[in-house]
């Protein structure tokens, strides 16, 4: 007899019952809702700004539905999108420029099922609609940036060994020092090199203009060019947390590029503003010597020096090149306004190496004037270049200059999320309409389940009820591996979608052989429940074999793809485990159910079973097979089938 003890049937009942909790959330919609967040890090997000935001939506009768705080902000679902609208700018109006009111997307999943991690899948931006950028990091400008640094920290300390030189200035990726003699450049090239061993020293020149070249070393070349990407990356998701966009997606494409994908931002024109504006900022001297601004007004700019407007567009400013602090020296940047004249401002807190820099910095150029640049797109803005009047230590830096709130909150944002090591520059942008991942949805679920439909029927109409069986087992399959891909939070693209419809094949197609052998043992003379017990056993094996080479070209796909590749193979992987356990553990269970109680068998409904003639059946025991000469001597003709 076919029987399964009690502890299989106990793992088949827990892991049903799983699955269908933890597929259950995907089929409640999302709702439309309103995100508030806090511009400033010392402002915190509370449930008394969720009492605010209620009452300031109640005074304005618009009705809302719950709300809740998490660490991205204050979320409160709302009946429609009409009504959603309104209460976005109710309520920016209300709370002004501290927070950022974004429209958002919510599950209408019971908050018994959130509290044990029951969640519905998370949409790809092809299914939900939202905004896709491509970026590309400016590999030359990182090599650049890091000479900046380099030669600041060249003169610092050429400083402090109290060694003498006639000038210090980068030229391209190298940072070029002139002395006067020998020996000089000498006693130059060892404390460098002891100081900064990942400089490549060349000294060149003669007679009077003796000169040592520092360059980075080709692997730290490499090195800073792959950080570059990486802290890119590191800015860009902070950039993402601070709009409260749900799963973003920030990963790397090819040695110099960062895909950006924003799936379900419904407010497009805000994540364009804050994703796509790739700032950095720089504190340069202004170059006051006599007649320089004057010659370069009239187009002869001197070497080592740029020739600028300031933000109002009227006052030109001429500034040295050499870069004396950079955005990555910032820990806080925060909009606020100036005591004196009530002007919007971005007041900054710099680290201790970046308050020492500063405080040096202004202690050496007291009465000269200091530009504060922001560098957008290859593009420098002077915002401001005040005159320093005094030395300013402790790190705080206030910067104030022509702009508006709006871009004084924008600019901290900016600032607060980090800075990018290197310029990026935009050279793929697309959106995705919400209609447009909805009619995506309806096409990729309409062919899961033309497919599902079509193999239950041929499945059914072939192998009788042994094809109910796998139809049934198939169902599991599937609500298994929507189950697995909700619990793990997985991102739901086109591509997965097509690998579950390929998993619906796969598992099929482990029935299928486990069906044909029973057949087999059947059309051989096996007795049922013989042919039962022989079926899965002898094609166990091959189902394994198929399904371990299946599994291998997934992981090879999850090792080496990116983007949708890996999106098909993640759902492929998890699809072939449990196409396995329902295929065989599952069927295996539910035939045990069906047959397994019935001490004498005749038959087994698993549709027409051919049988050769009874010559070739004679032939066929008269060979060596110990199982099937026994079946013979016993004389077993119950091997029928319906």
């Amino acid at each position: 007899m076919n029987r399964y003890p009690p502890w299989k049937y106990f793992i088949i009942v827990v892991a049903v019952l799983l699955g269908a909790l933890y597929t259950v959330p995907n089929f409640f919609p999302e709702v439309p809702a309103v995100q508030v967040s806090s511009i400033k890090a010392t402002v915190k997000v509370d449930n008394a700004l969720l009492a605010r935001v209620q009452s300031i939506l109640k005074e304005a009768n618009i009705a809302h539905g719950d709300g809740f705080v998490d660490p991205v902000g204050v979320k409160l679902k709302m009946p429609n999108t009409d009504t959603q609208m309104h209460a976005r700018d109710a309520l920016q109006a209300a709370l002004g420029d501290d927070y950022i009111v974004a429209l958002n997307l919510l599950s209408s999943t019971p908050a018994w099922m959130e509290k044990i991690n029951a969640k519905p899948m998370y949409l790809g931006l092809d299914l939900r609609g939202g905004v896709h950028f491509l970026l590309q990091v400016d590999m030359k400008g990182a090599l650049e940036k890091a000479a900046d640094r380099y030669s600041t920290d060249l003169r610092t300390v050429l400083r402090d060994k109290k060694i003498q030189n006639r000038g210090i200035v980068r030229e391209g990726n190298a940072v070029v020092i002139r002395f006067r003699d020998t020996q000089t450049r000498e006693e130059a090239r060892v404390q460098i090199g002891r100081s900064n061993p990942e400089l490549l020293l060349t000294a060149r020149g003669e007679g009077d203009d003796l000169q040592l070249v520092a360059m980075l070393r080709a692997e730290e070349q490499k090195r800073i060019q792959d950080n570059a990407v990486t802290q890119n990356m590191a800015t860009l998701r902070n950039r993402v947390n601070e709009l409260g966009v749900a799963e973003p997606i920030v990963q790397q494409a090819g040695a110099d590029r960062i895909v950006v994908q924003l799936p379900g931002v419904q407010d497009t024109a805000r994540a364009k503003s804050i994703i796509g504006r790739t700032a950095t900022l720089e504190i340069r001297m202004v170059n006051d010597d006599p007649g320089a601004l004057e010659a370069a007004l009239r187009g002869q700019v001197p070497f080592g020096s740029d020739l600028f407007t300031e933000r109002n567009g009227v006052v030109p400013v001429l500034v040295r090149r050499q870069v004396v602090l950079t955005g990555d020296r910032i820990n806080d940047a925060q909009p606020g306004f100036t005591s004196e004249t009530n002007q919007p401002s971005v007041s900054v807190n710099l680290d201790s190496v970046g308050a020492r820099i500063f405080k040096d910095v202004t202690r050496e150029n007291v009465g000269k004037r200091m530009a504060i640049l922001l560098v957008e797109r290859n593009q420098s803005e002077v915002i401001t270049a005040p005159v320093i009047r005094e030395e300013i230590g402790g790190g705080r830096v206030q910067i104030s200059g022509a702009m508006t709130t709006r871009e004084a909150n924008d600019i901290a944002l900016l600032m607060r999320a980090g800075a990018l090591a290197a310029p990026m520059e935009i050279v793929e942008e697309r959106t995705v309409g919400p209609s447009l991942g909805q009619e995506n949805i309806d096409k990729g679920f309409n062919s899961v389940l033309g497919g599902f439909i079509a193999l239950i029927l041929f499945i059914c109409a072939y192998y009788m009820l042994m094809g109910t069986v796998s139809a049934v087992c198939l169902t599991v399959n599937l609500m298994l591996l929507v189950a697995l891909l909700s619990a793990l939070q997985a991102t739901l693209t086109l591509p997965g979608i097509a690998a579950i419809a390929l998993t619906l094949g796969i598992s099929i197609d482990a029935n299928v052989l486990i069906n044909e052998r029973i057949r087999e043992e059947l059309r051989w003379g096996a007795s049922p429940h013989t042919a039962i017990n022989a079926g899965y056993e002898r094609a166990w094996s091959t189902i394994l074999d198929s399904n371990v080479t299946n599994l291998i070209a997934g992981v090879a796909l999850l090792m080496f793809g990116s983007g949708p590749v890996r999106g098909f193979a993640v759902v492929h992987c998890l699809g072939i485990l449990t196409s396995m356990f329902s295929a065989v553990f599952v069927s295996r269970g539910i035939v045990s159910l069906i047959y397994g109680h019935k001490k004498k068998l005749d038959k087994i409904s698993i549709g027409q079973v051919w049988k050769p003639p009874v010559e070739v059946l004679a032939a066929n025991f008269a060979a060596p097979d110990g199982v099937r000469r026994a079946e013979l001597e016993k004389g077993t003709g119950n091997g029928s089938a319906t």
